[in-house]
């Protein structure tokens, strides 16, 4: 019988936004020297944006010491709108998922835990999806952060080449403010037309 090698998280952010890509982030321990690092860690939507990103930066840390790995992969609005948000976060979770094969012959013995409604391709034998599992798996509530931390700076960094929408500040939710720039502006090219 194989041994499990890693335990890796997937989370996925963007699902509501009505602006800007979905991101799935996947990661994982690749020893257990780091875990301590992370006790009492939360999952990204009970955090500040201030202590997703003290995270965050730790997560980069150990990645830089070998002792973890992430990857973050986005599917954009326009694939949003051509192939549907389900078909969307498939993608990016595939995506994500491949990414992070380091090893092939340890990656495929590992464990995926997947947040939500979440599902790997059927290739990954061992996966389970857990109910609420940013809030009940480290690997996920570090997934999440991953996620989150690397749309919001993209979110961020869009906002310099479509100032008029404020995604600097609520990162492409449908804020009253947004809805206001979008009546007076219409919509710009990272907005989702099948929300709109």
């Amino acid at each position: 019988m194989l041994s499990i090698q890693f335990s890796i998280g997937i989370d996925e952010v963007g699902r509501g936004p009505i602006a800007g890509p979905v991101a799935v982030g996947a990661f994982m321990f690749l020893n257990n020297k780091a875990k301590k690092t992370f006790r009492g860690v939360k999952e990204s939507k009970q955090l500040t944006e201030k202590k997703r990103e003290e995270w965050f930066g730790k997560i980069k840390i150990q990645k830089s010491k070998c002792n973890v790995n992430y990857t973050v992969c986005f599917s954009s609005s326009r694939t949003i709108d051509r192939h549907g948000i389900t078909k969307a976060i498939s993608s990016s979770l595939n995506r994500s998922l491949k990414k992070l094969e380091i090893n092939k012959s340890n990656f495929h013995n590992s464990k995926i835990l997947l947040d939500g409604g979440l599902r790997a391709p059927p290739q990954y034998k061992n996966q389970k999806t857990i109910i609420k599992g940013d809030e009940k798996e480290m690997v996920i509530a570090l997934a999440s952060i991953c996620a989150k931390v690397t749309r919001d700076r993209y979110m961020k960094r869009l906002s310099g080449k479509y100032p008029r929408y404020g995604l600097e500040i609520h990162k492409g939710y449908g804020t009253r403010r947004h809805y206001e720039a979008l009546r007076k502006y219409g919509a710009c090219a990272q907005h989702r037309l099948t929300f709109l």
